[in-house]
């Protein structure tokens, strides 16, 4: 059976807990795009998608869904989407194993692309969700990007109306509730407008997810970013707080700071302490906190406030308790990528690799510091 190939547009970013979701793209690019510490969309100019093109994507989406289906069926395989169906699809119609992946899961996530859907405006947004809803019965999930700025314009009765449309989860990059480090970065957004923000997403029963970037206030002002940002945080009680720590590519507006010295960034351990501030501020809420990116020092720091916030410090502390040498394998056995966990560093299988490693940057006079901020701009 040959299929079509699905024509629909697709952005280059969604968050990493998005990964299995179906990517919709209502905007191009970032309508603010000045933040210093941000390497996409430089360069790149804002625009909306009209309703037309958007609806016209979900319905290719749909047609091409149907034909994932069909070649199952005409497999042998029930119309059912199983491993089967999607070596077929790799091997055959690679094009489309995204769109099978998606459906071998579930169907159930849509993520509305790029970075800041809901400046569209709401009846158009109301109609692109229904859209999506009837083309896609399984969804039952669909997020988005929005900034602070734009979400101040909204009112809680618009965000209501969306969310009985289908939206369920609005992700926001706080970055920091500091308001010398959010001017210095060119943020756009006040911790004033965070916390706004962040309280009519709440009481219009949307899940928010805020994000927030350790390291970005660097040696200078890290204690005030560590504190400030819990302090936002406490004040809106979002359902996840996200950690992305910061890593300065040579793409981003922030670069040519770190190379004359303007701007110091924090190593490892200086991340670690202030994360440590910031957890401890953290006070009221009932907020998740989640590590998930592999810039972060610590996967494992993640759990539900105020439960486990003992153990989330617990991590942290544990590794001050290592020696210098240790924090260093495990440092670098985690921007390798061998390491997910304090206790990988006491696993052989993983833990040979990395003192070869450490050993061949010493010979070579690599210092562990200049090979891991190499290596986390893999990561971006």
């Amino acid at each position: 059976m040959s299929l079509q190939k699905a024509g629909y547009e697709q952005g280059p970013i969604r968050p990493p807990s998005e990964a299995g979701s179906l990517l919709v793209r209502l905007t191009r690019n970032c309508p603010w795009n000045r933040c210093l510490f941000c390497p996409v969309y430089k360069g790149e100019k804002f625009g909306r998608r009209s309703l037309e093109d958007i609806s016209k994507d979900i319905k290719n989406i749909a047609f091409a869904a149907g034909q994932i289906r069909a070649l199952s069926l005409s497999s042998g395989y029930d119309g059912k989407i199983n491993r089967q169906t999607l070596a077929l699809i790799q091997s055959e119609h690679p094009a489309l194993f995204q769109l099978a992946f998606w459906l071998f899961r579930g169907g159930e996530n849509v993520f509305l692309q790029d970075g800041d859907s809901l400046l569209l405006p709401v009846p158009q947004l109301k109609k692109i969700l229904n859209l999506l809803k009837t083309e896609f019965p399984s969804v039952k999930r669909i997020t988005s990007y929005a900034r602070s700025r734009t979400l101040t314009r909204r009112s809680v009765e618009e965000l209501v109306i969306l969310k009985n449309a289908g939206l369920t989860r609005i992700h926001v990059g706080m970055e920091s509730g500091n308001d010398e480090v959010l001017a210095y970065m060119k943020k756009g957004a006040t911790s004033a407008q965070h916390i706004e923000a962040g309280v009519k997403v709440k009481a219009a029963g949307l899940s928010l997810s805020e994000y927030v970037i350790p390291g970005l206030g660097g040696k200078t002002l890290w204690h005030e970013h560590a504190v400030d940002s819990a302090v936002v945080l406490n004040k809106i009680n979002p359902d996840f707080i996200r950690l992305r720590t910061l890593a300065v590519p040579p793409g981003c507006p922030l670069y040519s700071k770190v190379v004359s010295g303007e701007f110091i960034l924090l190593d490892d351990d200086g991340v670690a302490r202030e994360l440590a501030l910031f957890i401890e501020t953290l006070e009221g809420i009932d907020s998740y906190i989640y590590s998930d990116h592999i810039l972060n020092l610590f996967e494992d720091l993640a759990g539900k406030l105020p439960d486990d916030k003992a153990d989330m410090l617990g991590i942290i502390n544990s590794y001050f308790s290592m020696t210098p040498k240790e924090r260093e394998l495990y440092r670098l056995g985690r921007r390798a990528g061998y390491f997910r966990t304090l206790a990988d560093l006491n696993n052989k299988t993983l833990c040979s690799p990395v003192e070869q490693l450490y050993s061949s940057l010493k010979e070579k006079g690599i210092s562990v510091d200049s090979y891991i901020r190499e290596n986390m701009l893999r990561f971006i």
